[in-house]
């Protein structure tokens, strides 16, 4: 597929007015200088439209895009409980998490667990996230845009990696998170006027005469296993999603510790100007979750009828929009583009931000603000660079890079949650029980891996959370902590939350009970 001369002249437009709009929203009063809290939390002024919007962009890049659309193709539309369970998930992280870290002004995960814990577990994570931030979720972001860029332009893998590397940093290099966050209100809104442009075409080519409503009528016919959301044991990919589990079990621990500690998605609401600018943020990030699905799951399914035998199940989308007239592509490419660039951005500035304030600062004792910003800005782009040489080796050989990441990110993700959730909840727990869950997890994780290589991910994700949260207890009574080693305040927090945050809970809990009603 080659774009037409308008489709680049679109794709110009954006690029120029995006990097524009990004320099202009950050740019500093009477010359000021920028600190910490201006680059790393966009002075805490971000807005809930802000704060949502920039969520969700941070969150679909090409990994969702075109790695949920590629297991759209080979499973279906099971793999939307991500999505879908997400919706819930934040407003639970809204209700009961951000009240904690928002009275305790934390900057950082972390940060947060030298405040609840102690020093040892604050390195130890750390370093855990910059190479999961770097080596998994930076990679992919850039590896799986790039194998969109080359699909639909036509530019060479390579070098489409080193373009989408070099204009995600230097996007985000000079402003920081506000510039990320502030622009990403135009990335969302391509993002979805893009990804339901795609979706509408693929089904109305489907559809013919009889239109998008017949043609979603049709791909429901015909290809009706891939409409179930409840895998069965004898379901192929059931090791992917096994069945209930994706709601009542190990899937639950990977969202809250995606959306309740991951840094680079928290940091947006950590930056609010208020705990309840954040509560209604989140709140409007999971009504866009809910809609993900229709953008980057349909277009996979619809795949399945108009391009079937395809060598690789993440060519989906990129394929799905050959179906764009011009002008129109280049408008939808801008979009994939927009939301990889915003993705991209956002884990660039968690790398800067972690390693600048959880290692440096740390290790090098106080510095300047000055020139923690500038360390910040070299991270960035030492993290660029590391992620382009090792985009190829690391994920050139997976089918589906969104399973990849979900599986080998689970190693982890139990001991995450165990330590997060009893430091906010439980005040007995101790740095060292802390600590047992961080390498008991990994440890436990390896062995069913080994030992038990057809239990499905989620399952043990879940059998290692509860195991983990065990050995965490059992460590903390073991070896109780001086009182003194918890400074993260709590007596004074409340949990109650306003009227219109209530009533969006109950819509979303609402929808997704007729959602998984309908294709259980």
């Amino acid at each position: 597929m080659q774009l037409a001369t308008v489709d680049i002249v679109v794709l110009i437009v954006y690029a120029i007015g995006i990097f524009g709009l990004a320099q202009w929203v950050s740019r500093s009063k009477s010359g000021e200088q920028k600190d910490t809290k201006d680059y790393f939390l966009a002075s805490k002024s971000l807005p809930w439209w802000a704060i949502g919007a920039s969520l969700i962009a941070a969150n679909i890049s090409a990994e969702q895009i075109v790695g949920m659309s590629g297991s759209g193709y080979a499973i279906g539309l099971a793999i939307a409980s991500y999505e879908w369970m997400a919706a819930l998930t934040l407003l639970i992280v809204g209700k009961y998490f951000l009240p904690i870290f928002l009275r305790n002004e934390i900057y950082t995960m972390p940060q947060f667990l030298e405040q609840r814990y102690g020093p040892r577990i604050r390195t130890l994570m750390a370093i855990f996230w910059l190479g999961l931030y770097v080596f998994v979720n930076l990679t992919s972001i850039i590896w799986l845009g790039s194998i969109a860029v080359h699909r639909i332009a036509g530019i060479d893998q390579d070098m489409a990696l080193v373009i989408l590397g070099a204009f995600a940093l230097l996007y985000q290099l000079y402003g920081g998170l506000k510039a990320v966050a502030l622009t990403d209100i135009v990335q969302v809104t391509l993002l979805i006027l893009g990804g339901l442009l795609v979706s509408g075409l693929t089904l109305n080519e489907i559809g013919g005469d009889q239109g998008i409503a017949g043609g979603f009528a049709a791909l429901t016919a015909r290809v009706p296993d891939h409409f179930d959301m409840i895998l069965s044991r004898d379901n192929p990919f059931y090791k992917d999603l096994p069945g209930i589990s994706v709601l009542i079990g190990g899937l639950w621990i990977m969202n809250l510790s995606y959306w309740g500690f991951n840094q680079y998605i928290i940091q947006r609401a950590l930056a609010a100007k208020s705990l309840r600018e954040a509560q209604r943020g989140v709140a409007f990030a999971a009504y866009l979750k809910l809609l993900m699905p229709a953008i980057i799951v349909l277009p996979g399914i619809a795949a399945v009828l108009l391009a079937p035998g395809l060598a690789r199940p993440d060519e989906a989308y990129p394929t799905m929009m050959r179906l764009l007239p011009p002008g129109i592509l280049g408008l939808v490419f801008a979009a994939l583009v927009a939301a990889i660039v915003a993705s991209t951005a956002s884990k660039i500035n968690s790398i800067a931000t972690i390693f600048t304030l959880d290692i440096w600062n740390k290790r090098a004792g106080v510095r300047s603000e000055r020139q923690l910003v500038l360390t910040g800005r070299i991270t960035a782009v030492v993290a660029v660079i590391l992620a382009v040489l090792t985009a190829r080796p690391l994920l050139g050989s997976f089918d589906q890079a969104f399973q990849f990441i979900q599986e080998y990110t689970g190693f982890f993700t139990p001991g995450i949650t165990v330590i997060f959730l009893l430091g906010l909840f439980w005040k007995r727990a101790t740095e060292g029980g802390a600590l047992a869950a961080a390498i008991g997890s990994f440890l436990l994780s390896l062995a069913f891996k080994l030992m038990m290589p057809e239990l499905p991910f989620i399952d043990r994700v879940g059998v290692v959370f509860l195991a983990t949260l065990a050995l965490a207890i059992l460590v903390s009574l073991a070896r109780p902590a001086h009182v003194a080693s918890n400074r993260v305040t709590t007596s004074d927090v409340t949990y109650g939350t306003p009227l219109g945050f209530n009533l969006a809970s109950l819509g979303v809990l609402f929808i997704l009970t007729a959602l998984y009603t309908t294709w259980w």
